[in-house]
């Protein structure tokens, strides 16, 4: 076979990976999961976690998909943050997520929320993180995001605590800002868990292992975490080359423990779910062997 065979061929590859990719990109999925953490006895609740939206005012297909998630009729709905992609997207993914807003929910903000997005060199998350961050970029206008979420009563967990009751179940909540950004302040919600509390949950927009370590060592049930887009362009068989932080890469999306190894009634211990999350950046809107979701998460009694 000749080489210009061989390069036409190569070409042919890439471009066919390229459209697949982009299309994977727009192939919204649901994944359910069960989250053994209600003291026995306790009825079943449904989380709904939802990450890294990204949203652009002209994704009308996403807009939609997200929109119907509502028809879950979830008891609690979890957003870790990067709702935002463009200036004009406040309204729309207050539209958007209007019919959940009537559910109760907690919050955080991930960089994308602060920051306009901006072209950049994909290549560059495979890098070794050098600390640089796009904060010379365009403000987003969070604060009316933050206003919005506010009046339909979902609580923000900005580096503070939170608790609520659903049911007949007490949940404690503590959350960080984004640590992709060094915006957490870890030791304004030091200390241990609420013990009076049926559920405890800890919540961030990255899942970066000093907050890991600290949630964990301080007796939270569960962290839920976004961020990492599944490593967002995986290897079939293999999974997620990055996760954009310090988080190890087989645990990029998914439901795991932290840390890694421990086993449920390790103290010290935490479950970790990272969320895939459902966008990307605008101008890498590619996936690869790793679909854009959500997540509901069915908390249910401890098999203890």
């Amino acid at each position: 076979m000749s080489f210009t065979r061989i390069l036409g061929l190569g070409v042919l590859a890439g471009v066919a990976t390229l459209g697949y990719a982009a299309t994977e990109a727009r192939a919204y999925t649901l994944r359910r999961v069960e989250l053994p953490i209600l003291p026995a006895g306790q009825r079943s609740l449904r989380v709904l976690h939802l990450s890294d939206i990204h949203m652009t005012p002209d994704q009308s297909r996403k807009q939609d998909w997200v929109r119907r998630l509502a028809a879950l009729q979830p008891d609690l709905v979890i957003n870790t943050g990067d709702n935002l992609a463009h200036r004009d997207a406040v309204p729309v993914v207050l539209s958007t997520l209007e019919p959940l807003l009537e559910a109760p929910g907690v919050y955080v903000f991930g960089s994308n929320d602060y920051f306009e997005p901006a072209p950049r060199n994909p290549f560059r998350y495979l890098m070794p993180d050098d600390g640089t961050r796009a904060v010379d970029s365009p403000q987003l206008p969070w604060k009316d995001l933050q206003r919005g979420f506010e009046e339909a009563g979902w609580t923000g967990l900005t580096n503070t605590t939170g608790s609520l009751t659903i049911g007949d179940t007490a949940l404690a909540f503590a959350g960080v800002d984004d640590p992709h950004l060094s915006y957490d302040d870890l030791p304004a919600v030091s200390g241990p868990a609420p013990a009076g509390a049926d559920v405890r949950l800890a919540v961030a927009h990255a899942p970066y292992l000093r907050v890991l370590d600290q949630f964990a060592a301080d007796g939270y049930d569960a962290i839920i975490a976004g961020h990492t887009h599944g490593g967002q362009v995986c290897l079939p068989f293999k999974g997620a080359l990055t996760t954009n932080c310090d988080l190890d890469n087989a645990r990029a999306k998914g439901l795991h423990r932290h840390p890694a190894e421990s086993a449920p009634d390790d103290p010290g211990s935490a479950w970790l779910h990272v969320s895939a999350g459902v966008g990307t950046n605008p101008y890498t809107r590619i996936r690869f062997a790793c679909r854009p979701e959500a997540t509901l998460l069915t908390l249910t009694c401890r098999e203890n």
